[in-house]
């Protein structure tokens, strides 16, 4: 019997030769293996074409990164978990007069005030947010379709004016909130407000009662020293920047443009009020024991001695670190207008909270010093910086500080559209409350069994 393995089973044997794996061979599937490399990378730079976009895997930032950004460096990527690869938002802004006194929020209970008053200084946030979404692509005029809601007020703005006090405040939002059957329907969970001081929420005085499953934007992060509760939650919340005098932040021509570190005459400065915090009257002594590297100027916000925008910013770019402790809450605009002049910020406010950290590594960009170790430790510590260091620092600030401007919508690096991002990771699909049940047809109703169609207002609120 023949073997198996005889080349009568084999017919083509005899005609088969085997071409042995030589240097030249290994050396060029190696060269096959590089060039495929580099082919791919550069066809996948080629469809990084808008400035907003979320990474593949391989392209998050890496450990020396201040923002993740594509691989041909001018894109800023937000991560693909819980973001999504675009944006693609539906919001709905209740109009002024479809919520009976939705417009005191706005204007004040004698509706003098006027919006454009409201715009200016470290709140403007309230208004420019709500103008922007108004002209926003992301706007949408059907309730049904919205992702978010977003309620329109200025409370800040309208109590420092006397257009409205605390009670009534108070007593307008629950009746604004008592009209909107979406915000029944869902417990508030999708709608959106802004609150842009230090107060926060406590703006409303029952923002636990009926905003304690809503979105606020505030830049404020943790409860004011007047307050015994934080109003800010990091799971359903989102901080915003402060807003930055628009003269800083538009292209072209600035207030004052930013001077070489060999120019400027400070170490380091804080402009701003005492306000009898204890760090901030640490830092004012210490700069009397130090003058020629601490300036802390007395600041007059009134009178003929008042600084002007324009001598604010001059003080304030003449230092190399620009320190920002806390006030009567724990956010400072001085850390946003830091970027603008390029001095670098140095947080000395402990619960301090900063916006985008998906995306923003502030340990590269700024320095966080313990509130508890103000004194000529912190000052030895600065002088200890290299200017090599300083430099890089600040043009690594100078990337991602698009980021705290509220420019148009149209510039994609802009606040807004970092704000847009965050809301999205808020969307849900499904909507519920303790007070909304469904049926088997998945008809919505209340606890009175009505159709959510046939709901009329006032509503009882949650």
């Amino acid at each position: 019997m023949a073997s198996i393995h005889s080349s009568k089973t084999r017919p083509f044997a005899s005609h088969q030769t085997v071409t042995p794996c030589t240097r030249t061979h290994q050396i060029g599937a190696l060269a096959l293996v590089i060039i495929t490399f580099f082919v791919t990378r550069i066809f996948d730079q080629s469809l990084n074409s808008s400035s907003f976009s979320t990474p593949t895997s391989g392209q998050y930032r890496s450990k020396n990164d201040v923002v993740r950004f594509s691989d041909s460096g001018g894109s800023i990527f937000w991560p693909q978990r819980g973001y999504g690869t675009h944006l693609s938002l539906k919001i709905y802004v209740y109009d002024e007069n479809e919520i009976d006194g939705l417009k005191h929020l706005l204007y004040g209970r004698d509706g003098k005030i006027s919006p454009d008053s409201c715009v200016k200084g470290q709140w403007g946030t309230q208004v420019k947010i709500h103008r922007m979404l108004l002209q926003s692509r992301f706007r949408t005029r059907k309730k049904e379709e919205a992702d978010l809601f977003f309620v329109p007020a200025y409370p800040k703005c309208v109590r420092v004016m006397g257009g409205l006090n605390d009670k009534e405040i108070n007593q307008t939002y629950v009746k604004v909130l008592s009209q909107m059957p979406y915000f029944r329907l869902s417990g508030g969970r999708n709608h959106i407000f802004v609150f842009p001081s230090g107060a926060g929420a406590h703006l409303f005085k029952s923002w636990v009662t009926y905003l304690n499953r809503s979105i606020i934007l505030t830049p404020e992060g943790d409860r004011t020293d007047k307050r015994d509760t934080s109003a800010f939650n990091t799971w359903k919340d989102i901080i915003i920047p402060g807003n930055i005098d628009d003269g800083m932040t538009t292209h072209g021509s600035r207030i004052v443009e930013p001077l070489p570190l060999s120019k400027r005459k400070h170490l380091a400065n804080y402009l701003g009020r005492a306000q009898g915090k204890v760090g901030r009257l640490r830092l004012i002594e210490l700069s009397k024991q130090y003058p020629d590297k601490l300036e802390c100027p007395e600041l007059k916000f009134s009178g003929p001695d008042k600084l002007g925008r324009k001598e604010y910013f001059e003080h304030l770019r003449n230092a190399k670190f620009c320190l920002a402790p806390r006030g009567e809450s724990s956010w400072t605009l001085r850390f946003y207008e830091s970027f603008f002049v390029e001095c670098v910020p140095v947080i000395l406010s402990d619960q301090a909270e900063l916006p985008f950290q998906n995306v923003i590594d502030y340990s590269q960009i700024s320095i966080k010093w313990p509130s508890t170790h103000i004194g000529t430790e912190l000052l030895d510590y600065l002088e200890s910086i290299p200017d090599k260091d300083i430099d890089e620092m600040i043009a690594r600030g100078q990337k991602i500080r698009c980021l705290f401007a509220y420019t148009p919508e149209s510039d994609s690096c802009s606040a807004f559209n970092a704000i847009m991002w965050e809301l999205q990771r808020k969307v849900r699909q499904f909507h519920q409350s303790s007070e909304t049940f469904w049926l088997h047809n998945r008809t919505i109703v209340n606890r009175n069994l009505v159709e959510f169609s046939k709901w009329k207002p006032p509503m009882p609120l949650p």
